[in-house]
């Protein structure tokens, strides 16, 4: 295929063609299931670019070349942490921490849990989904010890070791009630003026993880009381897509909730789904259909 435009090229530190660009797209895809649109040109240039100057690489054909032929390399987690998009804030999409909280607190009180109420966060990004799920669910039981158990999960690794932290720039949390703020966070002081962490009895409640959607296997025994998969799916063509959700129904209980990102519709994906409004969704099959379901499946 012909180079980019002459203009392009001249205006560029490394010569980047449409090949180069047709190759990245490929391997983000075929390794986590991310569908770039040429719209994406510029961004994976910059993206990619960084890496090429952090090797200190000269061409993206070398840097390429490289990484298929290391499958094993630590690179490919840089190469795919370097193309993941991770735009969140602490209670984005808000009306979904209502229907969390309300769903918490019936679970509870209809006694069907001996184990803690289970909740999966599929793409955690910088922490501030997860925490949220933590802090509401730490009101609607009004304890820091709520009985909950929450996974986080992100395919990039640069974004959980944030996560894991806990630690935000102040600005980050500006618009959360004050209350709120005394209650869930600390304010940092000298060196750390400007910075807010979680408290430590919120961040136990999450066990982060690194996991590739994509992945045959998922490391999860049992099933999930909620699922978060908010703004994920858009990343994925149609057949990812419906694998993922698959995967989902799979691991939710009868009554469990899946939330999906206010532009996504996964009733286009699968009939196993029904949607209860506001972008959350249960299973439309009874006890004896899903059983039938996921015995077809082994």
């Amino acid at each position: 295929m012909a180079a980019l435009k002459k203009q392009e090229q001249e205006d560029r530190e490394f010569l980047f063609t449409r090949d180069d660009f047709v190759r990245i797209k490929s391997l983000i895809y075929r390794h986590a299931g991310i569908s770039l649109s040429d719209a994406k040109t510029d961004m994976v240039y910059s993206r990619i670019g960084r890496r090429l100057r952090a090797l200190d690489m000269q061409s993206f054909k070398l840097y390429l070349d490289k990484l298929e032929q290391h499958q094993n390399s630590d690179e490919w987690q840089a190469f795919t942490n370097a193309l993941t998009t991770n735009l969140t804030s602490f209670f984005r999409e808000e009306h979904h921490f209502p229907i969390l909280a309300e769903h918490l607190t019936k679970l509870a009180s209809l006694n069907k849990h001996s184990k803690p109420i289970r909740i999966w966060c599929s793409a955690a990004s910088t922490g501030e989904e997860p925490y949220s799920i933590a802090i509401t669910a730490c009101e609607a039981f009004n304890s820091l010890k709520p009985p909950v158990e929450i996974i986080a999960t992100d395919i990039d690794t640069n974004v959980l070791a944030t996560a894991s932290a806990g630690v935000y720039p102040i600005d980050r949390i500006k618009k959360m009630d004050e209350s709120r703020l005394r209650k869930f966070f600390e304010k940092g002081t000298a060196k750390h003026d400007g910075l807010v962490r979680v408290k430590k009895s919120v961040r136990d409640l999450i066990h982060f993880h690194q996991l590739n959607l994509l992945d045959q296997q998922w490391p999860f025994r049992d099933g999930y009381d909620v699922i978060f998969c908010r703004n994920v799916m858009i990343y994925f063509d149609k057949p990812t897509q419906s694998k993922i959700i698959e995967k989902f129904i799979t691991l939710m209980n009868e009554d469990s909730l899946l939330l999906a990102g206010h532009s996504e519709n996964f009733l286009y994906v699968s009939n196993q789904l029904q949607l209860l409004g506001k972008t959350v969704y249960k299973l439309k099959t009874n006890g004896a259909a899903r059983s039938s379901l996921l015995m077809n499946r082994k």
